[in-house]
C-alpha cells in the first residue's frame, strides 16, 4: 500500500520532507555510504550482506502536527526517527528540513539542526549518570551558548512545570522512570524543542508513568510542537492525530497529513530554524570559556568517581615529574661542587710549575722571563708568578706557620681572588718594594684573635716586619688544603726581603677560550722549552679538566633526566589507555551529548579537558613530591640544586603528556557517529 497523494498547494512547505529514502547496512557499498563505526554497531563489516531497513519511505511533515509512526519491531521505525532527527544520514534519497537538503550539512551543521529543532526523548530516558536533574536538563541550552544565569532560569522553570522542581540536584538513580522521561522531555524542550522527537517513550513505563507523559506530549502538541512519536503499541499510537504505519522499511498507512489548528509552534517559542539563517560550519553554540569550564567540571566529577584508577594513572605522572625534579636536582648538585672545587682558583685558569729535579732532569726553575713570553702566546688572557714556600707570621706573642707567597699586581685578577677587607697591593707598592701585605681569613683569626681590624697593623713575615693592607676573600678548603692559610706580599718584596731568589713557583695562566684551552697548553710547553733548552714544566690544566667534568656532569644529568622522562612516557600512555577505556565507558554519554547538539569540537574538547586535568593534577603532585625529596636529600648532606626552571618544565611536560597522549581517544570520541554512540553500553 502506497501512502496518498497530496497536491503540491496544499498548505505551507513542509517542516521536514522525506524523498525516497533508503536505508542499508553492511557491504562494500554502505559501508562507503555510511562509515566503518555505523557498520561496526549494527554488527556488519564491509564483506557481510547487505541489509536493506529503509525501502523507498516518502513522507511530508508539517509544523505542529502530531504524528505517531507505529511498527513491530525491526520494522525500521526507529532508525527513520534517526535520520529525521539527524543522528544517522540515509543511504538514498532526499531530506528537505524547511527546503533545505541536510546531505549538504557537515557534522556541525547538524549539531547545529539537532540543538536548535529537535528534541528526542528516548524509551531510555538516556540521561547522563554523572549530571544531576538541573545539569542533564541543561545540557541543549549549554552547548546552545546560554547564558549560565538564563539556563538555569530555564532549566527550573521546565523543571518545576514538569513537577520536577523538588529533585533538581537528585542522579538519574535515584529517580523512578518516570521521573527520569520526565527529566528527558525537559531536555528536550531547554532550547525550545520545536520538533519533539519521542522514541517509545512509554515502552518502559507503568500504565500510570505513561499516562503522565502521554499527557505531557498532548500538551506540548496543543502549545504548537511538532510531536512524532516511535511506537509499537497501536493504543498510544491511536491517541496522535496523525498515524503513519510502517513495515519492512515501507510505509504502508498513512492517515493523511494534518494541518493543525492549535497555536503555531512560533507563537510558542520567540525562534525557531525556519526563522534562523541556514546553518553554517562551527555557526553559534558554547563559547570556549564556558565549554571549557564545563568541561573541567565534568572532567572533575568523572575522576573523583573514579578515584582509585585516577590515583594509578596519576602514580605514573606523579613518579616522572618527581623524578625530573630529583634527578635534575642531584645532577645540578653534582655539577655545582665540581665548579665550585675549580672556581677555587678560577674557572679559566691554569698552573705552570718546573718539573722537580731528578737524574735526568737538572730541574731548571721558572723565570719572569717565563712569564713575559707565555703572555704574549695567543688565547692567553693574564699571567700571574708566584713565589710559594712556607713563612712564619707573627704578632704580640703569637706564632703561626703559615703559606707565604710572593706575587705580581696580576694576582687578583688571574685567579679571581680579591679581598673582603682593605686593599690589594698594587703596582706602585711593588716598584718600590713596599713591605705590605693581605692576609687569609685563617691567619687573622688566628693573629687578631682580640677582635681588632688587621688593616693598618703591623706582622712580622720571617721576622721581616709588614704593614697588612688587606684581607683576602674566603676560598675554603681544596683538595684537603686551607686555601685561607696563607698571607701574600708583593712578588719584589717577597724576592728580596724574604726568600732572596725572583724564580716564581708557579704560574698562573688565564686563558679567554676554554675550548682552546689544550691548545694553549701545549703552546705554552713548546714556548718554555724554546726558552731553555731540554727543560720539562708540567702544566695543570684546570680548564680542560673542568670542561670535561663539566661535559661529564652535564651528560649524567641529561642521562638522569632521560630515564625521568620515560618515567613519564610511561605515565602519559597510562592516561591514554585510561582514557580509551573512559571513551568506551562513556560511549553512549558521547551519544546524548550530540544527540542535544554537541559538535565534534566540543566532544574533543571536553576528553582533551580531562587528559589535561589528569595530568595537571599528576604534575602538581608531582612537583610537590619532587620538593619533598630535594629538601631530604639537602637535609641529609646531598649536594643538590633545585631549578624552578626544571620543575616548570618537568610540569609543562606533565601537561603536554596529557595533551599529546589524550588527543587520540579525544579525537576518537568527537567522531563517533551519535546513532552508533547512543547504541553503546
Amino acid at each position: 500500500m502506497t501512502p496518498p497523494q497530496h497536491p503540491e498547494g496544499r498548505g505551507r512547505r513542509p517542516l521536514i520532507e522525506l524523498q525516497d529514502i533508503r536505508k542499508s547496512y553492511g557491504g562494500e557499498a554502505a559501508g562507503k555510504e555510511i562509515g566503518e563505526e555505523v557498520s561496526a554497531a549494527h554488527g556488519e563489516d564491509e564483506g557481510s550482506p547487505v541489509v536493506t531497513v529503509l525501502h523507498g519511505v516518502s513522507l511530508r511533515l508539517h509544523a505542529g502536527e502530531f504524528v505517531a509512526i507505529v511498527g513491530a519491531s525491526g520494522s525500521g521505525k526507529s532508525t527513520l526517527m534517526h535520520i529525521l532527527g539527524c543522528l544517522d544520514r540515509a543511504s538514498a534519497g532526499r531530506y528537505l528540513f524547511d527546503g533545505r537538503d541536510v546531505s549538504t550539512f557537515d557534522a556541525d551543521a547538524l549539531a547545529w539542526l539537532r540543538r536548535e529543532a529537535f528534541g528526542f526523548v528516548f524509551q531510555g530516558y538516556h540521561l547522563v549518570p554523572s549530571e544531576s536533574v538541573l545539569e542533564n536538563t541543561e545540557i541543549p541550552a549549554l552547548y546552545a551558548g546560554m547564558p549560565e544565569a538564563e539556563r538555569h532560569a530555564r532549566a527550573i522553570a521546565l523543571l518545576q512545570r514538569l513537577g520536577m522542581g523538588a529533585r533538581l540536584h537528585h542522579r538519574p538513580h535515584q529517580l523512578s522512570g518516570g521521573q527520569q522521561q520526565r527529566v528527558a522531555i525537559a531536555r528536550a524542550l531547554m532550547n525550545g524543542g520545536r520538533i519533539i522527537l519521542a522514541d517509545e517513550p512509554t515502552g518502559a513505563l507503568d500504565s500510570k508513568s505513561g499516562a503522565e507523559v502521554m499527557a505531557l506530549l498532548h500538551e506540548l502538541a496543543d502549545a504548537g510542537h511538532t510531536i512524532v512519536l516511535i511506537t509499537h503499541d497501536r493504543s498510544v499510537a491511536a491517541q496522535a492525530r496523525r498515524v503513519i504505519e510502517i513495515s519492512d522499511g515501507r510505509i504502508v498507512a498513512d492517515s493523511g497529513e494534518t494541518q493543525p489548528g492549535a497555536r503555531s509552534a512560533t507563537d510558542a517559542m520567540p525562534a525557531t530554524p525556519s526563522m534562523a539563517p541556514a546553518p553554517q560550519p562551527g555557526h553559534g553554540g558554547a563559547s570556549v570559556l564556558a565549554d571549557m569550564r564545563e568541561a573541567t567540571r565534568t572532567a572533575w566529577r568523572v575522576m573523583w568517581s573514579n578515584r582509585f584508577r585516577t590515583g594509578l594513572t596519576l602514580l605514573g605522572i606523579v613518579i616522572g615529574v618527581a623524578s625530573v625534579i630529583v634527578m635534575l636536582a642531584v645532577g645540578g648538585g653534582s655539577q655545582a661542587k665540581v665548579m665550585a672545587q675549580f672556581e677555587t682558583f678560577g674557572t679559566r685558569t691554569m698552573f705552570v710549575s718546573a718539573q722537580v729535579a731528578s737524574s735526568r732532569n737538572p730541574g731548571a726553575p721558572l723565570t719572569l722571563a717565563d712569564a713575559d713570553a707565555i703572555r704574549m702566546l695567543p688565547n692567553v688572557e693574564g699571567v700571574a708568578p708566584y713565589i710559594e714556600d712556607k713563612v712564619v707570621v707573627r704578632r704580640g706573642n703569637v706564632d703561626h706557620l703559615t703559606e707565604g707567597g710572593g706575587a705580581t699586581v696580576g694576582f687578583s685578577s688571574v685567579l679571581g681572588w680579591g679581598v673582603a677587607e682593605g686593599l690589594m697591593f698594587d703596582a706602585e707598592d711593588e716598584l718600590r718594594v713596599a713591605k705590605v701585605a693581605v692576609i687569609g681569613q685563617t691567619v687573622r683569626k688566628l693573629l687578631f684573635a682580640d677582635g681588632q681590624s688587621p688593616v693598618g697593623q703591623d706582622i712580622l713575615v720571617d721576622k721581616v716586619p709588614f704593614q697588612v693592607v688587606g684581607v683576602l676573600a674566603a676560598k675554603g678548603a681544596n683538595d684537603g688544603e686551607d686555601q685561607d692559610d696563607r698571607v701574600v706580599v708583593p712578588l719584589s718584596a717577597a724576592t728580596t726581603r724574604i726568600y732572596g731568589h725572583p724564580n716564581p713557583t708557579w704560574i698562573a695562566v688565564q686563558v679567554r677560550d676554554i675550548e682552546r684551552a689544550q691548545e694553549t697548553a701545549e703552546a705554552i710547553e713548546a714556548q718554555l722549552a724554546r726558552q731553555q733548552a731540554g727543560r720539562e714544566v708540567r702544566i695543570w690544566n684546570r680548564v680542560e679538566a673542568l670542561r670535561v667534568q663539566t661535559e661529564t656532569a652535564r651528560a649524567m644529568t641529561l642521562m638522569l633526566g632521560l630515564i625521568a622522562v620515560v618515567s613519564l612516557i610511561v605515565g602519559g600512555i597510562g592516561v591514554m589507555n585510561v582514557m580509551l577505556m573512559t571513551v568506551r565507558e562513556r560511549t553512549r554519554e558521547i551519544g546524548i551529548r550530540m544527540a542535544t547538539g554537541a559538535r565534534q569540537r566540543d566532544i574533543l574538547r571536553q576528553f582533551m579537558t580531562e587528559a589535561v586535568l589528569v595530568t595537571s593534577v599528576g604534575g602538581t603532585a608531582g612537583v610537590l613530591a619532587g620538593l619533598g625529596i630535594v629538601v631530604g636529600l639537602l637535609l641529609a648532606g646531598v649536594p643538590v640544586l633545585f631549578s624552578l626552571a626544571a620543575s616548570v618544565g618537568a610540569f609543562g611536560c606533565a601537561v603536554l603528556t596529557g595533551v599529546i597522549f589524550g588527543f587520540m581517544p579525544a579525537r576518537n570520541a568527537a567522531r563517533l557517529d551519535p546513532v552508533v554512540a547512543l547504541a553503546g553500553e
